[in-house]
């Protein structure tokens, strides 16, 4: 396969601060966003991406969702930066529009791997794991914390046929960030999520940006106890502790201990003073957030497994009623929390 043409499924903070990472490289790039004012923000003015370091403006090929159908050319490669939530539709929608020998990539959170493989086959199919900071409250303008030299990506099929094809997509994904090539996207996966079960959802319960919400009383700690109720459960599924981020200084026969080296690796270097998490970023823009994807999943894993997880369960439940309107995110609910 020799990639040509690319889409970016999904242009919200990080599809689109990874998208113009790769118009600016001169790669044949078009945007494809379900948020209206975002197109025309970027027709009209090109994508805005401002980092700590800098600031540009790049011209891209965007349309709307609807135009999807108007398409006459087919993409060698799929980037979905959508919800997980909304990864199944996005394939579908898509899927017309990819070469028979097209590959799919989900640089999402979450275990859609799954979902993309359904859609589109093994063989065409990689999984990613991703860590990127940024975000986007105006159309068009995103505001990356983490410029391409400080953001990292895994690569990896589910079988060797797909695992093949990760060199390639790699080096095009280099112009956004560091890229490994793993083994066992699966378990790296999981061992993402195990961070933002953490991370996520607890912090926009309190409404606050990640590092002053870990500050409220008893919050770390949460934090912690909800990233080893997902290593937990990713270990009695048969996954392995494998390393993400760049790090190496993870000990596979101490799992648990994994949580506290990568949550603290996170404050470090994957978050600033107003730093939000994608969860608070989706109710600030009143959106349903992923928490059904990642907590949830941790809940439901450990049922399968005949155990239980009371403080991501929690967590689902406080999420749940912030989202039917029942309670209102902020500093106090960490007292519903931290009880746990």
């Amino acid at each position: 396969m020799s990639i040509k043409k690319i889409a970016v499924l999904g242009t919200g903070a990080n599809g689109a601060g990874i998208g113009a990472d790769l118009a600016r490289a001169g790669v044949d790039v078009t945007f494809i966003e379900q948020w209206p004012e975002n197109v025309e923000a970027i027709r009209a003015d090109g994508v805005h991406v401002k980092t700590p370091y800098d600031a540009t403006t790049t011209s891209v090929r965007a349309l709307h969702l609807c135009e999807v159908a108007t398409l006459r050319e087919q993409f060698d490669l799929v980037f979905l930066l959508v919800k997980a939530y909304d990864t199944r539709w996005a394939c579908e929608l898509i899927k017309p529009y990819v070469k028979s020998d097209g590959m799919v990539v989900g640089l999402q959170n979450g275990m859609t791997v799954d979902d993309v493989l359904d859609v589109f086959g093994p063989a065409r199919t990689l999984g990613a794991v991703i860590e990127v900071c940024a975000a986007m409250y105006v159309p068009g303008l995103v505001e990356r914390h983490t410029p391409a030299s400080e953001s990292w990506f895994a690569l990896g099929g589910v079988t060797p046929e797909a695992h093949e094809r990760a060199p390639e997509v790699a080096e095009i994904l280099r112009h956004a960030g560091a890229v490994e090539v793993v083994d066992d996207i699966r378990s790296a996966k999981w061992m993402k999520l195990a961070v933002n079960a953490g991370e996520l959802v607890p912090s926009a319960i309190v409404n606050l940006p990640l590092l002053q919400a870990a500050k409220l009383p008893g919050m770390h700690d949460f934090m912690i106890r909800a990233g080893k109720e997902a290593i937990r459960a990713a270990i009695g599924l048969g996954h392995q502790v494998v390393p993400i981020f760049g790090i190496d200084a993870i000990d596979p026969e101490d799992p648990e201990g994994f949580v506290d080296v990568m949550l603290d690796a996170v404050y470090r270097k994957w978050s600033g003073p107003e730093t939000r998490t994608t969860v608070l970023q989706d109710w600030l823009k009143n959106r349903h957030c992923e928490v059904n994807e990642v907590n949830g999943l941790v809940v439901s894993a450990n049922k399968t497994l005949g155990g239980t997880c009371p403080v991501n369960s929690r967590t689902v439940e406080i999420a749940h009623q912030i989202e039917r309107g029942e309670l209102e995110a902020g500093p106090e609910n960490a007292v519903l929390l931290v009880g746990t």
